[in-house]
């Protein structure tokens, strides 16, 4: 492929014996990868029913690499949010990250989706996730990657970095802050990336990422762990926006990162930087794994400000309200999923209890979405359908993922079916993937217009 003459120049001047090996990397097919979606199926119960050719991928463990010849983007299970596309050395961030149930942890960029899904799934249910993004278009595709995956304790918000820290004061447990970068990294997979690098680009960024951390140290609690992570190998937005940040925040030091076999350490002598911490951060080199590039730096917020009260919201206590919601899942559910409600106009969200006053943020999705009420008539929402496990819907029709009915479905095309009249919850070999309203053995598609296949 055709790089940019000052960037090869660069990369040169930079790595030297290991250029050439470099080089030859773009001449490679780029690494393929998927993430088992544990919220909703097990690595084993999934690796039963694989479809794909599967290669483990080292530094994570529900990572795989999947073959030049699958199709995992255009498959049911896919729809039923079994899994996430994701290239591979990305999903070694939210590992590092380490997030765990019941921590309140934001992540600062989050659009598509990848490592925000991922942070989700290691929480398992348990906590709170804020995931905001900048660009209000690519917070509604972060928005319905959440709800794909099954997510129930994540907000998703389209704020500034510079807004969120106003309301959100010494709060995270931890903080991703997976920064909008030059993309380097990415030139092998996104042509794009390749054909708007310039120089002056690499020195904006660094300069925004690091006003982006300054407002991310604000939002984290003493004791608390931000990792920073792009997808470029500039040192600028690297060791040298890390070498910055710490001589603004002495209340900060790096943490020691474990590496796998091809990681590499970061290069402080490619910033002129006397802090030997630097190589703490790893570098992820595409001519050393089988991933695109990356680097990633640990810092831990070791003194500041005491994590001040949460401002309360006022949740939805009007049981009139509710009703239909209620008889909904007396008549169709096993469970009823209870918690904060709020109406976000007609819309019935359970918004985690973590979350502050909704008052000064533009929302997205307040929480775990459940339905729409309109005129005392409550119809449960997609979100709600792909969150539900088999056993927790009293009507289910399963189709196998090779039948012409999923397919059919996922077109939203009406099927003919024998059965009680009501909501059911429609699944591929088990899992949920929507709902279908039969009635008069005709199974009334429900399936998103906006998701439907081709």
């Amino acid at each position: 492929m055709n790089l940019p003459v000052e960037f090869t120049e660069k990369m040169k001047k930079l790595l030297k014996e290991e250029y050439e090996d470099f080089l030859k990397s773009y001449d490679e097919n780029k690494s393929r990868g998927l993430r088992i979606n544990t919220l909703k199926i097990s690595i084993e119960d999934f690796i039963k029913i694989n479809p794909f050719n599967l290669e483990k991928i080292p530094w994570v463990k529900e990572g795989f690499y999947y073959g030049e010849e699958d199709r995992p983007g255009k498959h049911p299970y896919h729809e039923a949010g079994l899994y996430y596309i994701q290239e591979p050395s990305a999903m070694a961030v939210v590992e590092i990250l380490n997030p765990n149930p019941g921590e309140k942890i934001l992540d600062l960029s989050a659009a598509p989706g990848g490592k925000a899904t991922h942070i989700a799934s290691k929480m398992q249910g348990e906590g709170f996730l804020l995931a905001n993004e900048i660009h209000p278009a690519r917070a509604k595709i972060l928005a319905r990657n959440i709800e794909r995956l099954g997510i129930k304790n994540a907000v998703v918000t389209n704020e500034s970095p510079s807004d969120l820290s106003k309301e959100f004061i010494a709060y995270f447990d931890k903080i991703l802050v997976d920064a909008p970068c030059s993309g380097e990294g990415m030139f092998r997979k996104d042509y794009e990336a390749c054909n708007q690098w310039s120089i002056e680009n690499v020195k904006m960024c660094a300069n925004r990422q690091l006003d982006i951390l300054q407002e991310a140290a604000t939002m984290l609690k003493v004791g608390g762990r931000l990792v920073y992570s792009t997808c470029t190998f500039s040192p600028e937005e690297n060791e040298g926006t890390i070498s910055k940040f710490l001589k603004l925040n002495p209340n900060f030091e790096i943490e020691d990162i474990k590496t796998y076999e091809g990681f590499s350490k970061g290069r402080g002598d490619w910033v002129n930087d006397g802090n030997i911490n630097i190589d703490k951060t790893i570098r992820i080199w595409p001519h050393k794994v089988k991933g695109e590039g990356h680097y990633i730096a640990v810092l831990k917020k070791i003194d500041g400000k005491e994590t001040p009260k949460a401002k309360a919201f006022n949740s939805l206590k009007d049981t009139k309200i509710l009703k239909s919601y209620f008889e909904f899942c007396r008549e169709n559910l096993n469970i009823t999923p209870k918690g904060e409600y709020i109406l976000f106009g007609e819309q019935l969200y359970i918004m985690p209890k973590e979350m502050i006053s909704l008052k000064n943020l533009k929302i997205i999705k307040p929480g775990w979405h459940l339905g729409t009420i309109k005129k005392n008539i409550f119809k449960p929402s997609h979100a709600l359908a792909l969150s539900l496990k088999d056993k927790e819907a009293n009507y289910k029709i399963n189709f196998n993922r090779d039948s012409k009915e999923i397919i059919s479905y996922l077109k939203g095309e009406t099927i003919r079916i024998e059965g009680e009249k009501g909501w059911y919850l429609i699944e591929v070999d088990g899992y949920s993937i929507g709902w279908g309203k039969l009635s008069n053995n005709t199974l009334k598609n429900h399936y998103p217009k906006g998701l439907r296949w081709l």
